[in-house]
């Protein structure tokens, strides 16, 4: 059942680790397929290392019941299943606690669009939750977490700020695809590293102009973009 998809999130995976943004086994991607009602993600706690795709669980994207796979899906299965659900789409989502990345989150600050690397792939600031309530821990701690997400983004197209920092957590970031969301959770990893050394030089450095910023979101995205071969 959906080798192929199986193949593509443990490659994605794998990718994680490769880039350096994942400890221990801290760090999970999936993927998603729509007509099949089906997600497939990392199982809880595997080395990257020992990872297979026959490995992979795969769950009810309406349920979040493993359906598929030897082993139990990673215990962030319930915030994928609330991204992939509500953000019109997406087709893979990574999580990781990249340092940087990670920094900001626990330091509860959104990343201000201060320079044209963020732009090229952010519309604006990366967004950070909320803290969460009591009731949220207590309760479905990992669905509420998609949840604040969600609620975070509020009117962003998901595709304009592909990722959020969760408050006091880190980052969860998707794309079209499984490889995509990776390729977002490193381009996050790179701004929050450039923002943070920005920061070390001015303390309170001023956002990049709003027509910069959509100069250079646009020559990357949509239908007039122009970087790169047609």
């Amino acid at each position: 059942m959906l080798e192929e998809l199986k193949d593509r999130v443990c490659a994605a995976n794998l990718a994680l680790a490769a880039e350096g943004l994942v400890f221990r086994t801290w760090g999970n991607v999936s993927g998603v397929d729509r007509e099949a009602g089906l997600m497939v993600i990392k199982p809880s706690g595997v080395p990257y290392d020992q990872m297979t795709p026959e490995q992979m669980a795969v769950v009810s994207l309406e349920s979040g019941q493993r359906v598929e796979g030897p082993m139990a899906p990673s215990c962030d299965a319930a915030t994928h299943l609330v991204l992939s659900r509500r953000l019109e789409g997406i087709g893979g989502v990574a999580h990781t606690h990249s340092l940087y990345a990670t920094a900001w989150a626990q330091a509860k600050r959104a990343i201000p669009a201060i320079g044209t690397t963020h732009a090229d792939y952010f519309s604006g600031p990366v967004p950070c939750t909320r803290i969460m309530t009591d009731e949220e821990i207590e309760g479905d701690y990992e669905a509420n977490t998609g949840e604040v997400i969600v609620e975070t983004l509020g009117d962003i197209p998901p595709m304009a700020r592909p990722g959020v920092l969760v408050a006091n957590h880190g980052p969860f970031v998707w794309g079209e695809t499984p490889a995509q969301a990776v390729e977002c959770a490193v381009i996050l990893e790179h701004i929050a590293k450039l923002a943070s050394l920005s920061a070390d030089i001015d303390p309170y450095p001023r956002a990049v102009s709003p027509k910069l910023l959509e100069k250079h979101y646009r020559r990357k995205h949509g239908p007039d973009a122009y970087y790169g071969q047609k």
